[in-house]
């Protein structure tokens, strides 16, 4: 495929076909080169001797091969049914050149999976012929097979079969290489609120960009400069992902000045349907030979670099390196066992109190995720991210719900009439089915959903505020209560609690460590609480840890807190043992 020129949707054209001959006849090679040079075609490769074209093949990866079908040693049908048995030559056009008469030569080949058949002495506008139309319908072909339909660029599969000849290439000549992965950040928020037709015009106009910043880059290899504007050498690979392959490149720092170029370029403002979009990339890049010699490990190395800029916020590059494999590696073995975590019953909650400052009696309890593999506990902070990020926290945040409302019929029944809070995540918020989700629990509960909380963070809640103020309105009006959680580090204005359907303000736990030794940070959460109880809302501190701490809150007139000085996270039984006490 690499040596065909890229084919286009009006027509697929093949522009440079590589066309192989195998004749043990070196009269009929030079006449059929000069046939096909006449025609037009000048990517020619001619092999006389038949025990060699499986090597050369392999070698030069042809378009088109024109086989002689008796020759020595090796015969035609050898060499056909040697390449139909690889599944990198399955579907490559065969034309069969023979002077045989005898029609089961024809038959068998034809079993052996023959595109096509030239009679000797060929002709040569029969031969021109027969070349254009095999070219065109190969062109047509590749194109469903390897090429994106929205961006027109080659997709994975023809990456991973580029990224083999361009790696091949570098090992021979001594050059270096560079891969670049570059995902756009949060693309699933630009489908869900801008639509999909809007989404693939921005496919589109990135396409076009990188495209751009690279024909740009002054800092390349002769051979890109040139090839840039003939053959591209970027891909789409998946959703909102595109790869880059930078060969015969100086060094790393002409990956990295490409790779800020293409930032740079992605940043500008995209204009659809007369609207100014804004888009951030991650870009993660890996280099050949020292990083790794392997495509794979190479591929593996670039993923980990892109997934660890991106979460470090993205919108710029990060080359690869060990220790950030070593994360990527644990992050998808950890995603590849969440996939089926709650089919295996893996999951549980525990319950951090909540305690009535004046009175010290549990009011409720936080519902805490925890996960169990194997007979090993996997830390929320190892996993929580992961399922954010892959969409899994959408089934097991329902899993969640339907639990803690359970659990709350069940302490309900036997008497113990606490509430319970459950944290949400920002891929619930922007689902368009959590509401009915949320609504169905609620519905087919045994609980009066006043005794169920929803904690949003300050730092989510101020994301889209006026989006997740309204789906907070739809949940108070099912009876559900509220929470706005590690208030103070969202850097809103107080002015929003009085907009707010809330009914209560955990205090974050950073300002609370500080008290009541630092001044500032008395102020901050004495205002908090003074504001609040003016407003009607309940506050709760969370992280408290010292009678001093509890001291000052008691003083400030604070409702709730939770924290060690009580108690940690505490499972349903130990839980229960506690409150009996």
């Amino acid at each position: 495929m690499q040596n065909i020129s890229a084919g286009n949707k009006n027509g697929h054209a093949v522009l440079a076909p590589v066309i192989m001959l195998v004749d043990d006849e070196i009269t009929t090679l030079e006449m059929i080169e000069a046939y096909l040079e006449n025609a037009g075609y000048s990517e020619l490769v001619l092999v006389s001797d038949p025990t060699e074209a499986i090597d050369v093949l392999e070698e030069r990866d042809p378009d088109i091969l024109l086989l002689d079908l008796i020759m020595p040693r090796v015969s035609g049908l050898d060499i056909l049914a040697a390449l139909r048995k690889k599944p990198k030559f399955k579907h490559l056009p065969i034309i069969i050149l023979t002077a045989s008469s005898d029609p089961q030569d024809k038959i068998k080949a034809l079993d052996l999976g023959a595109t096509d058949f030239l009679a000797k002495p060929v002709d040569p506008t029969e031969l021109a012929l027969r070349i254009r139309n095999t070219a065109a319908a190969k062109s047509y072909l590749d194109y469903l097979a390897f090429y994106d339909s929205l961006t027109d660029l080659p997709n994975k599969s023809l990456f991973l079969d580029s990224f083999d000849w361009a790696l091949r290439k570098a090992k021979r000549y001594n050059e270096k290489l560079a891969v670049l992965n570059i995902s756009l950040d949060d693309f699933d928020k630009i489908n869900a609120t801008a639509g999909n037709a809007a989404a693939d015009q921005i496919l589109q106009q990135v396409s076009l960009r990188i495209k751009q910043a690279v024909r740009d880059t002054d800092v390349l290899g002769p051979s890109i400069k040139v090839k840039a504007f003939k053959q591209m050498n970027l891909f789409r690979v998946e959703g909102s992902s595109f790869s880059l392959l930078l060969d015969r490149i100086h060094g790393a720092e002409n990956a990295a000045i490409v790779a800020n170029r293409i930032i740079m370029a992605i940043r500008e403002p995209f204009s659809v349907d007369d609207k100014n979009i804004h888009v951030r990339a991650s870009i993660g890049i890996a280099n050949y030979p020292e990083d790794s010699e392997e495509r794979d490990t190479l591929i593996h190395l670039v993923w980990g670099a892109r997934d660890y800029i991106r979460k470090k916020g993205g919108d710029c590059f990060q080359f690869s390196n060990r220790s950030i494999n070593d994360t990527y590696d644990k992050e998808r073995n950890i995603e590849n066992m969440l996939s089926d975590a709650l089919e295996r019953d893996e999951f549980a909650l525990n319950y951090q109190p909540k305690v009535d400052i004046d009175s010290g009696i549990i009011t409720g309890v936080e519902a805490l995720l925890r996960w169990e593999r194997d007979g090993r506990f996997v830390p929320p902070e190892d996993f929580v991210s992961v399922a954010e990020r892959t969409g899994l926290i959408i089934p097991i945040g329902e899993w969640i719900l339907k639990k803690a409302f359970r659990q709350l019929a069940d302490w309900h029944k036997e008497g113990i009439m606490i509430g319970m809070s459950v944290n949400l995540s920002a891929k619930q918020l922007q689902s368009s089915e959590f509401h009915d989700i949320v609504e169905d629990i609620v519905k087919h509960s045994r609980v009066d959903p006043l005794y169920l909380t929803l904690e949003i963070t300050e730092s989510l809640l101020m994301e889209d505020i006026e989006q997740t103020t309204t789906l907070l309105e739809r949940f108070k009006v099912m009876g559900l209560k509220v929470s706005i959680d590690d208030f103070g580090t969202g850097y809103s204005s107080l002015n929003y609690l009085n907009l707010l359907p809330v009914d209560e303000l955990k205090i974050d736990r950073s300002f609370i460590s500080e008290i009541p030794d630092n001044a500032k940070r008395n102020a901050i959460v004495s205002t908090i609480i003074f504001l609040s109880e003016s407003l009607g809302i309940q506050t709760v501190a969370e992280g408290v840890e010292n009678d001093k701490q509890l001291q000052f809150l008691k003083k400030n007139r604070c409702h709730q807190y939770q924290g060690y000085l009580f108690s940690q996270p505490l499972t349903n039984t130990e839980l229960l043992n506690l409150m009996n006490k």
